[in-house]
């Protein structure tokens, strides 16, 4: 497999075993004590360990903080921040899945800041309060493929007192240099490959989807849907294929950078259940897909028919994407209800309809959205009430 550099939307370095250059993207950022961040399940996964004794071997003071958990809190970021001031470090490496990148993103920005991180909630131009001079540099090395978040310009945090996700943003949590490389996937197991997957192609959907005007974002979206449709069920049914692992990270950045133009319902209906019930965040985006899409309808049908003509579906009309959709959720082992992980007793469709209007990624969605259609989409979820 031949490396490559890219420069669009950050600097990336794309290719099998791209991770040795991990001491050379510090050197380029000028970090010489960087806090490697990641979850307390890689910790102490080969992985990692390979990556802090290679930035030792060349001289570079790497610290590591691995308290975060599979749905990241405030908490997480404030510890973060306070072990990165304590050990005087320069630069943050946000290396894992999305939970550590987002952290690891946060941390970054925060170290430089005296406000809460709530205030720079994405809501208006929060981001402009921020001290853009004392973010620090961000190295982001994914090992999934799907929630993009190393060519994102926001973390999603769970703020436990009030029990909600919300994103936070600013241009400067885009990381300086990305790593890409699919050797640190192979270990990924094929329901988190599903998982992650169908969170990438939502990302990419959802951007394409949403309504306004960004033709870069339309077509970066429709090629990331193309590349799903092609590697993820290669990559699931064949962990150790590496040009699958490489196509399905690559789909997973452009998602990220393509959702800039918006997201919608799949994310709003998302966000409270991985707050409350603690629900795989891939997941709950996959199980939420078909039933969003459907109540969309009259808003993209357009667009969705020319999602099918670029994919070369056989049945180019909106049935024919929903049925790829539930036949491609079947092959991935992915359920078709919310009720399959949910239980009923702890279903709370008042809290969650009201947070899910709530949400940033509301303001996106192609159809002007009201409680009433929060609570009838979490119903047929629920229910597997499609049409």
């Amino acid at each position: 497999m031949q490396n490559y550099n890219w420069n669009y939307p950050t600097t990336i370095w794309v290719g099998e075993n791209r991770i040795k250059d991990l001491g050379e993207a510090c050197r380029k950022l000028n970090i010489n004590k960087p806090l490697l961040v990641t979850d307390n399940g890689l910790a102490k996964s080969k992985i990692i360990l390979d990556a802090v004794s290679s930035l030792t071997k060349e001289n570079i003071a790497v610290q590591v903080y691995s308290n975060v958990v599979g749905n990241p809190t405030g908490t997480n970021v404030v510890e973060g921040v306070e072990f990165f001031k304590k050990n005087k470090c320069n630069g943050v490496i946000a290396f894992g899945g999305g939970s550590g990148l987002d952290v690891g993103k946060a941390i970054a920005f925060m170290s430089g800041q005296t406000l809460s991180i709530w205030d720079f909630e994405d809501v208006g131009d929060n981001w402009a309060k921020a001290n853009s001079d004392k973010i620090a540099p961000i190295i982001a090395v994914p090992t999934t493929a799907g929630t993009g978040s190393e060519t994102g310009r926001a973390s999603v945090i769970l703020n436990e007192d009030i029990g909600e996700k919300k994103i936070i943003f600013h241009p400067k949590f885009l990381p300086s240099i990305v790593i890409l490389d699919p050797v640190l996937t192979l270990g990924l197991p094929s329901n988190i490959t599903a998982a992650t997957g169908m969170d990438a192609l939502a990302h990419n959907l959802e951007a394409y989807c949403s309504p306004g005007y960004h033709p870069m974002a339309d077509g970066i979206a429709l090629e990331g849907m193309r590349i799903v449709n092609k590697w993820l069920i290669k990559a699931v049914k064949n962990g150790n294929d590496l040009e699958a692992r490489m196509n399905m990270l690559s789909a997973a950045s452009m998602g990220s950078t393509a959702f800039q133009k918006g997201l919608g319902a799949i994310h709003s209906l998302s966000h409270p259940v991985n707050a409350l019930n603690n629900v795989h965040h891939g997941l709950s985006n996959a199980i939420f897909m078909p039933y969003v899409l459907t109540f969309n309808k009259s808003a993209i049908e357009q667009k969705i028919i020319k999602i099918c003509d670029y994919l070369e579906l056989s049945d180019k009309s909106f049935k024919g994407f929903i049925d790829w959709v539930l036949n491609l959720r079947n092959e991935l082992d992915i359920p078709h209800e919310l009720s399959d992980v949910i239980q009923e007793k702890d279903f709370d469709i008042e809290r969650l309809s009201k947070m899910a209007l709530n949400d940033p990624s509301t303001g996106g969605n192609p159809k002007k959205l009201t409680i009433d259609d929060m609570r009838t989409m979490y119903r047929n979820s629920m229910q597997g009430n499609l049409f």
